[in-house]
């Protein structure tokens, strides 16, 4: 079953006198378990696009259908209802919660949805140790490397098995060290977990490691390659 499709979807800004097509009639399809990069130069409509799939921003035309429910159909609780349950998010800024400790952060989602304390703490082991960071779980994210920090982020965002991830310049602030690290997790939780995986990135090492590329320029998909 087709995991996501987006139908002529624009999204326009009037705040100069000439409106602003960010993204620009795109249709696309992304299916369960894709590995797919969205990547283009700044400006392109990519992370626009992304906040669309994710039900972030309101398309100004068009639809977003994901496992056959359109979001413009729900109400913002229900939409909220629906992201927590279906969409895992990963930032540029990793957005952790900094009074909480590094256990607590991968466990808020899964406490949100209400699930008992024995099958989060289960969890929340388990994507310690798949993300290496065991020793840190009482830690607070002040406390960690921008690298570290970007692995809890994709911890609290896969914790909760979502049907996909969506991962905004999520290595912009990384090594090539922190980079390389994530992405062999997120392949891995790919692999295992058959999670799909949409990136919005210009980052070379990002593509690599995509199977599928989706380009934008303006707005606009100019190739759609899996490679």
């Amino acid at each position: 079953m087709n995991v996501i499709e987006t139908t002529n979807l624009h999204k326009i800004y009037n705040s100069t006198q000439v409106p602003v097509n960010a993204v620009d009639g795109i249709d696309l399809t992304i299916e369960k378990g894709e590995f797919t990069a969205i990547v283009g130069p700044s400006g392109c409509g990519k992370t626009t696009l992304l906040n669309m799939i994710g039900g972030l921003d309101d398309p100004t035309k068009g639809r977003v259908t994901i496992n056959k429910v359109a979001l413009n159909t729900l109400n913002q609780s229900k939409l909220i209802d629906f992201r927590l349950h279906n969409i895992g998010f990963v930032f540029q800024a990793y957005n952790l919660i900094p009074v909480l400790t590094v256990k607590e952060n991968i466990g808020f989602i899964m406490q949100l949805q209400g699930r008992g304390k024995n099958e989060c703490n289960a969890r929340i082991d388990e994507m310690l140790e798949a993300i290496g960071l065991p020793d840190k779980k009482d830690q607070r994210p002040n406390k960690l490397s921008g690298g570290q920090q970007q692995r809890v982020a994709v911890a609290r965002a896969l914790a909760s098995k979502p049907q996909f991830i969506l991962a905004d310049e999520p290595t912009a602030n990384l090594d090539s060290k922190a980079t390389n690290e994530l992405l062999e997790l997120m392949e891995k939780l790919n692999r295992e977990e058959n999670m799909t995986f949409i990136f919005s990135t210009h980052d070379d090492r990002v593509m690599k490691k995509a199977r599928r590329l989706i380009s934008l320029d303006d707005g606009k998909v100019i190739s759609d390659v899996t490679v």
